[in-house]
């Protein structure tokens, strides 16, 4: 029997003020080039218009999560604070999914809180009244101040949680027929990272999807459940076909964001930790963050009995055609990039490692502009 694999083995806190901020400053960083990541893709036809504008609306609410992180833990090591943040350091770089469920039941209760706590003018005023007069540290004022800015961060809303419901964005009709982009996002607690679903389905019934009151519901509840990242695309789209007669899913694709890689903060096996180890790059610029894309696309349509008397309509899917890859896969193909500064990507260039020929290559120039290695 095979024994379940601990989870947690590679979850680390991070007990240091100091080096929570350098680690939030690092990913936030990295959160603001993947826009401009999404909109390269856009232009090599690996995302359409619609499709980027879902993916950058969860890399912001990522990005804003990172912010909110960042302020629960302003003052971690110091007296009055209470715990550190606990991040995947192994193939991941991203906060453990915990952090995720902790900030969403902060969130429900922060207006409540707000109305309880200082404003942050008066704070600031009693910390230089204490600094000056009585010449000490206000620590529980920091502390106060840290949590009013973490509440008022969750209060603002759009934030990455661990689980983001299904929207619908209306696309296009012919004849009786609608399409949409589904689209939904999770952390995946099983490798830690975040998880883009963006999906095309043509709609055949008589009211449309989301104003639906038997079927949107249906739905949402539907592809929630399938969000897990262990399940195969294929999966996902055959569950949905089958269960919705009048829903027709025609491509479904996943993109994991990470991981994140850091000389600094994360344990890296194989080629790439020997990469950024050799780079030697200075603070900040020792990184190099993943994107992988799976892709299923349909390839035609059967029909099947149902009923009685009655038939519907299934998709047909396009499996990989590399001999026993689709069925391994379950998608239609997969794509990878990695994104790398200068200098990481200088030393790539030249090491060529095993495994990178299919990677595609992004390059942060040193003033920020993210430019594809051709």
């Amino acid at each position: 029997m095979t024994a379940t694999p601990d989870l947690t083995a590679d979850h680390a806190p991070i007990p240091d003020a100091m080096v929570a901020r350098r680690y939030f400053a690092k990913f936030g960083r990295i959160a603001g080039y993947l826009p401009a990541i999404a909109a390269e893709l856009q232009a090599d036809g690996h995302l359409d218009r619609a499709e980027v504008r879902a993916v950058g609306g969860y890399v912001e609410a990522l990005a804003r999560t990172f912010r909110a992180l960042s302020l629960k833990y302003l003052m971690t090591g110091r007296p009055g604070a209470t715990g550190s943040l606990t991040f995947d350091r192994h193939e991941s770089g991203f906060p453990v999914a915990q952090e995720l469920l902790f900030m969403a039941n902060d969130a429900a209760q922060a207006e409540a809180r707000l109305r309880d706590l200082p404003g942050a003018g008066d704070l600031k005023d009693r910390m230089v009244r204490q600094i000056v007069g009585d010449l000490t540290v206000p620590h529980a004022l920091q502390f106060a101040l840290s949590r009013r800015l973490y509440n008022e961060a969750l209060a603002a809303g759009g934030l990455f949680l661990a689980r983001n419901d299904v929207r619908a964005q209306w696309l296009a009709e012919d004849g009786r027929r609608r399409r949409w982009l589904l689209h939904w996002a999770v952390h995946d607690s099983q490798v830690n990272l975040t998880a883009i679903y963006p999906m095309l389905a043509e709609d055949s019934g008589r009211t449309p999807l989301p104003k639906d009151d038997r079927r949107w519901p249906a739905v949402q509840a539907h592809l929630a459940s399938q969000a897990p990242g262990g399940l195969k695309l294929l999966t996902i789209a055959r569950g949905f076909d089958t269960d919705f007669d009048d829903l027709h899913p025609t491509r479904l694709r996943r993109l994991h964001v990470g991981p994140m890689h850091s000389a600094a903060f994360t344990l890296q096996s194989g080629p790439i930790g020997a990469v950024l180890a050799e780079a030697r790059a200075p603070e900040g610029q020792d990184w190099a963050p993943v994107w992988t894309l799976k892709h299923l696309e349909a390839e035609g349509t059967v029909r099947e009995r149902s009923g009685w008397f009655g038939t519907v309509e299934r998709q047909v899917f396009a499996l990989d055609p590399f001999v026993g890859r689709g069925a391994e896969t379950g998608a239609t193909c997969t794509t990878r990039w990695i994104v790398l500064p200068e200098r990481p990507y200088q030393v790539l260039a030249e090491r060529e490692p095993p495994g990178f020929r299919d990677v595609g290559r992004f390059v942060v120039g040193s003033g920020g502009r993210v430019m594809r290695a051709r």
